[in-house]
């Protein structure tokens, strides 16, 4: 069982909006702001066709079997760095997690934001998603900034 890392393509894109909508399914407890339905969270063939962006996937036995992009952004003018890597589509589905498909996954994200001179990379991830947490946390990751909210619709404001 080998398994190997490739930019994904549009013939992917089957697969990949698939994956899509099991990782908004798997999303939905953790983000009660969801719309319900069917919702998408990107254009994933942007993500594969634009310069500034780009999307992997793993395959085992020519079945993908991970996804992730990195896409370069222009980053705040008051921060050190001018861009950041921003990452995100990472799934992998149930019967093939702890194979470290994801940690496959982010090193090929890394190499491709530091052949294009970006060094800091960022990501967004429920507080809630522990296992998610943890498999970031592995590829190094740590909390910088918490994002929180709060509904005022039924807040009786006096």
């Amino acid at each position: 069982m080998t398994s190997i890392v490739r930019k994904a393509t549009l013939k992917d894109l089957p697969i990949l909006l698939a994956f899509e909508q099991n990782l908004i399914q798997a999303e939905r407890p953790f983000d009660s702001t969801l719309k319900n339905g069917k919702i998408s969270y990107y254009d994933i063939s942007e993500l594969i066709t634009q310069t500034d962006s780009e999307v992997f996937v793993a395959e085992i036995d020519n079945e993908i079997v991970a996804s992730g992009y990195a896409k370069i952004k222009i980053d705040k003018p008051y921060l050190k760095h001018k861009q950041q890597g921003y990452l995100g589509f990472m799934f992998v589905p149930q019967q093939h997690r702890g194979k470290q498909l994801n940690k496959l996954i982010v090193d090929e994200l890394f190499k491709w934001c530091k052949s294009r001179g970006v060094f800091e990379i960022r990501l967004d991830v429920y507080d809630e998603n522990i296992p998610a947490l943890k498999a970031y946390e592995k590829a190094g990751f740590k909390k910088h900034l918490i994002n929180m909210r709060v509904n005022i619709e039924n807040l009786n404001l006096k």
